[in-house]
Parts: C-alpha cells; sequence; structure tokens
C-alpha cells in the first residue's frame, strides 16, 4: 500500500509540473504578444488554453482520489492538499494568459500610446515569480519560495504606476480610451499573475515546513 502511495505521489508531483511547464509557456507568450503586439501569436495562447483545463481536471480527480484510497497523514497529506492550491492557482493563471492575450489582440489593432509604461519590466517579474515558485516547489526550497513572496510588491507598484499614467491620459484624451482600458487590464491581469505566484509560494513553505504564510501570518519564524 505505501508503495502504491509513492507511486501515485510521484504521478500526482510529474502532472503538476507539466501543468507548470505548459502554464509557464502560455504566460510567455502572452507577454511577448502584448510587448511586441504580436496578435497572431496571442491567438495562439487563446487555441492552447483546452490543454491547460484538461490537464487541471485531470490532477484534481488525481489529489481526489489519493485522499479517498490512501488516507494520508503528515508531510504526505500536506503534498497532497497544497497540490490542489497549486493546480488550481496555475488554471487561473492560465486564464489570466488568456485575457492577457486577449487583451494583445485588441491593442494590436491601435496605435501605440507612446507612454512611459513598463509592461516589459512588469511581465519580466511575473514570469521570473512563477518560474521559481515552480522551481521552489520541484527543489522543496522554502528560502527561495519566499523571495518570491517579496517580489510581489515590485508588481503592485508598477501597476499602480500604469493605472495613474493611465488615468491622467484618458482624462486628457478620451480618443485613446479603448485603448487605455486594455493596457489597464493588461496590468491588472499581470498584477493577478504575481498574486498567484505569491499563493504557490507560500503552499511550497506550507508543504515544507507547516508554516501557514497567508492571511497576515508572518513569512519568517
Amino acid at each position: 500500500m505505501l508503495r502504491h502511495l509513492h507511486r501515485d505521489l510521484t504521478k500526482l508531483n510529474d502532472h503538476i509540473l507539466a501543468l507548470g511547464g505548459r502554464v509557464e509557456e502560455a504566460l510567455a507568450r502572452a507577454s511577448r504578444a502584448l510587448v511586441e503586439r504580436k496578435a497572431d501569436l496571442a491567438r495562439k495562447v487563446i487555441a492552447d488554453d483546452a490543454m491547460i483545463d484538461e490537464l487541471e481536471l485531470t490532477i484534481d480527480e488525481e489529489c481526489l482520489k489519493l485522499l479517498a484510497l490512501h488516507q494520508p497523514v503528515a508531510g504526505d497529506l500536506r503534498f497532497i492538499t497544497s497540490a490542489m492550491k497549486i493546480n488550481n492557482d496555475l488554471e487561473r493563471i492560465g486564464d489570466l494568459a488568456v485575457n492577457l492575450a486577449e487583451r494583445a489582440v485588441d491593442l494590436s489593432s491601435h496605435e501605440p500610446l507612446n507612454l512611459p509604461l513598463a509592461f516589459e519590466d512588469m511581465t519580466t517579474t511575473a514570469r521570473w515569480m512563477l518560474r521559481d515558485s515552480l522551481d521552489a516547489l520541484v527543489r522543496q526550497d522554502p528560502d527561495l519560495a519566499r523571495r518570491v513572496c517579496a517580489k510581489d510588491d515590485e508588481v503592485d507598484e508598477l501597476n499602480r504606476r500604469h493605472f495613474d499614467i493611465l488615468m491622467d491620459r484618458m482624462r486628457r484624451d478620451p480618443e485613446v480610451l479603448d485603448a487605455a482600458l486594455d493596457y489597464l487590464t493588461a496590468s491588472l491581469h499581470l498584477e493577478r499573475v504575481a498574486d498567484l505566484a505569491t499563493n504557490i509560494a507560500e503552499d511550497v513553505v506550507f508543504m515544507v515546513e507547516a508554516v501557514v504564510m497567508r492571511h497576515g501570518a508572518p513569512p519568517e519564524d
């Protein structure tokens, strides 16, 4: 029975990492489509989202089956419950990549606004956070996970800066309203990606150390 549990846990881990890889790729493509105004690349992200959804459902079923058949405890139970939350967060990041791609398609039909927006920095940081949260999961590295959490403030600050710049432009020039709203929405999507990458990192800390970081819990002992 214990051998079967370890086999199923390994399979679950492999599927989580496979989902993470697909989501990373979707976010990278959507980010490039936004920054480089590539509508065809954005449409590829939208078309591939069904594969992410299908894998998310498979992982959810595996987690429930593990809980029902093996009744795991301690570290194994923490791994499965964390995997369920990480699975959900990864699927939501995949959805946000689609949303970002949709904004990229819209923006490709508008003239550039020529504003000091930092979307290249914002997408790079959000992608870094996702990549390192998954690396922390693979390596079971709570220190790396905590560094991911610390990066969230940078994305929040860029989102606030974008809001101020875009709102000011919309007030001065209503003709750019549609494009400005697309950029504003894209910024919000990236800010949410960073939040979800932070959630994954917090789940890694819980999985490894049984320390809860969410809801104001202290990040350090």
